[in-house]
């Protein structure tokens, strides 16, 4: 079953910047049509090598990592989400509408 991660204060797990909430909620309802869908981070090679792979899913896999940021839905399938645990995922769009995403690390405090 998946677990679900609201961004809890003083754990480690990916956080979103209010760019990427807004564009994840709005990919992901668009594609859809569902409130409840999201993005889904699956790791494409070995841990640590950081490549992943984005798609639109109507619901997590059962092992998935839920983080939900505001009405924004982020499913990280496991390696993603060892990977990703300390990130910070950002996202924008440029002028002729394509959107990127972008992964840093968090800022301690």
């Amino acid at each position: 079953m998946a677990r679900t991660y609201p961004q809890p204060e003083g754990e480690l797990v990916l956080t979103l910047t209010d760019n990427a909430r807004t564009i994840v909620k709005t990919i992901a309802s668009q594609a859809t049509g569902e409130d409840d869908a999201g993005l889904r981070i699956s790791s494409q090679t070995e841990q640590g090598s950081g490549d992943f792979a984005v798609d639109v899913a109507t619901s997590p896999e059962a092992d998935d990592q839920v983080v939900e940021a505001g009405e924004a839905r982020v499913f990280l399938e496991e390696g993603a989400a060892v990977a990703l645990d300390d990130k910070v995922l950002d996202a924008e769009v440029n002028a002729e509408g394509a959107v990127s995403f972008s992964i840093g690390n968090q800022q301690t405090v």
